[in-house]
């Protein structure tokens, strides 16, 4: 019996996973920033707990960002060892056509 699908079953399906966390980053910076311009004016410990927060989410999404074109080079590398991308001529050469 087959377990269920998870995010991290193959490396297509982690990289769209990797795709929507950096999505649903972006929409949270957005909320930071609007409470950090509110907050610019009322107080200056929140205000720095904002601050530090947008700093951690930059480096989330930064970390994120590498992760995806990690997974982008496995993906590449995987199709490459499993000849899934079959160079022109070599696929010519393998059916006996030319092309």
């Amino acid at each position: 019996m087959r377990q269920p699908e998870t995010p991290f079953d193959s490396v297509e399906s982690a990289h769209e996973y990797v795709q929507l966390l950096l999505e649903a980053l972006a929409d949270g910076k957005k909320d930071i920033d609007s409470d950090v311009a509110i907050a610019e004016t009322n107080g200056a410990r929140r205000l720095q707990a904002l601050r530090l927060v947008q700093y951690k989410l930059e480096k989330l999404e930064h970390h994120l960002q590498s992760s995806s074109r990690l997974l982008n080079d496995l993906r590449t590398l995987r199709r490459l060892l499993l000849e899934e991308r079959v160079e022109p001529a070599a696929l010519a050469k393998r059916t006996g056509t030319h092309g």
